[in-house]
């Protein structure tokens, strides 16, 4: 595929932050300090999205914490992008906000999930995009990757998306099982499913599923996704449609999850789109239970220490 034109070579970044943390114990577990300046995850995510290309970084939020984010992320990375070119953008969640026609189950009090949390980005998405979640620490390959596939392997208006594969291994939680999107990839690198598969944890032998109580092995080396996605504008349009026919296919309207893993999976078993695996070594961290804050913490020391960052982030 040809690299597009200049005009067209810009991509946004799309943070979740929307979601609050229930198994963090209470607080806001995306605004925890873990770098030496108080630094929070998203901060290097940020870093590393703009080192690696893109040019606008979109915050997804709720309202009732807009005050609290401004004041321990926002304002701050909005005067950093700004003296280096790149725009910030803010989206709000609501989980009231059905298309025309839906509404709220009575009783709802869940979000819906990250699939409507992307589509509260719907009037503000001009250009290609990488999804992330707010609490997780990716590593530079693989916004590199992502920059670069978006740049030069889709178009604006393509239905080719792409990935970052990181290894189950990688991805685990030394305090508990962890959710995430297991994946089937063909010999060529696409993505053939992905499953969201919850209570993954470490085992004396390796990597397992715990299910009903019974401990399954699967394989450490798989690709899982960890909700870092490179899409392009196309999938607006998708998500409202499939949107829909989530509500009207709902098991329990009062806990039901429109999920991006589950969309794309729909999609992928249909035709409609094709996804790359882009695979990544580095190792995944991030703040799923209080107790990883600790870890979350020596891993950022070493990566200074090692040199990937400098003390002090954004004088690199």
């Amino acid at each position: 595929m040809s690299v597009q034109k200049e005009e067209n070579r810009r991509a946004a970044l799309v943070i979740m932050a929307a979601g609050l943390g229930s198994r963090f114990g209470g607080g806001i577990k995306q605004l925890e300090p873990v770098g030496p300046n108080g630094e929070i995850i998203m901060d290097y995510s940020i870093h590393d999205a703009i080192e690696a290309g893109f040019s606008r970084v979109i915050f997804i939020i709720r309202r009732d914490i807009e005050k609290a984010f401004r004041r321990a992320i926002g304002d701050r990375i909005a005067a950093v992008c700004a003296a280096r070119g790149v725009r910030t953008d803010y989206a709000y969640q609501d989980f009231s906000d059905l298309p025309e026609g839906y509404a709220l189950p009575e009783g709802r009090t869940k979000p819906w999930g990250t699939g409507q949390a992307v589509l509260a980005c719907r009037t503000l998405i001009e250009e290609p995009f990488a999804v992330i979640n707010a609490d997780d620490y990716y590593g530079k390959e693989a916004f590199g990757k992502l920059y670069r596939f978006l740049m030069e392997e889709t178009e604006p208006d393509s239905t080719a998306f792409c990935m970052a594969g990181f290894l189950v291994k990688n991805t685990l939680s030394e305090n508990g099982g962890v959710t995430r999107g297991i994946c089937q990839v063909d010999g060529k690198g696409a993505l053939v499913a992905v499953e969201e598969t919850k209570n993954i944890v470490k085992t004396a032998g390796g990597v397992g599923v715990l299910k009903e109580e019974r401990l399954c092995p699967i394989d450490g080396e798989g690709y899982v996704s960890m909700n870092m996605w490179g899409l392009t504008r196309k999938m607006i349009p998708i998500l409202e449609r499939e949107f829909k026919s989530f509500l009207e296919g709902m098991t329990d309207p009062l806990k039901d999850e429109f999920l991006l893993p589950t969309v794309i999976d729909k999609l992928l078993k249909a035709g409609e789109v094709t996804v790359q695996v882009l695979e990544t070594r580095d190792r995944w961290f991030g703040v799923t239970y209080r107790e990883d804050k600790d870890l979350v913490v020596r891993s950022f020391r070493q990566l200074i220490e090692q040199g990937v960052y400098s003390e002090k982030l954004y004088d690199q």
